[in-house]
């Protein structure tokens, strides 16, 4: 069985209201605080995507993936924290350590 993330009381405000507006058919009014995070963050991701298209590894295809699924996703009511986020955005930039081997090569 899967274990699901508990979501907490802003989370869970924000879910009901925006599936209210989304049952009525009104779109969903945001803060202008919440309009400048959205704006900055859209601006973040686009940013990070653009600087990472030169890059070579395995691991930024993935990461630009993930980073094009978040801006696919906008509008969710659940959208990362400012920690997970500025990981997302970093990913495709940090190199991962080589895997050891036990292969001796003389």
């Amino acid at each position: 069985m899967a274990i699901r993330a508990q979501l907490t009381t802003a989370d869970k405000l924000a879910a009901s209201a925006t599936s209210q507006a989304k049952a009525a058919g009104t779109p969903v009014e945001r803060t202008e605080e919440e309009k400048a995070k959205r704006k900055e963050r859209v601006t973040a991701a686009k940013d990070a995507l653009a600087r990472s298209v030169s890059l070579k590894g395995d691991h930024v295809p993935p990461a630009r993936a993930s980073i094009k699924l978040y801006l696919q996703q906008m509008n969710n009511p659940r959208q990362p924290d400012d920690a997970a986020f500025a990981h997302l955005i970093e990913v495709p930039f940090i190199v991962p350590a080589k895997k050891k081997t036990n292969d001796r090569k003389f």
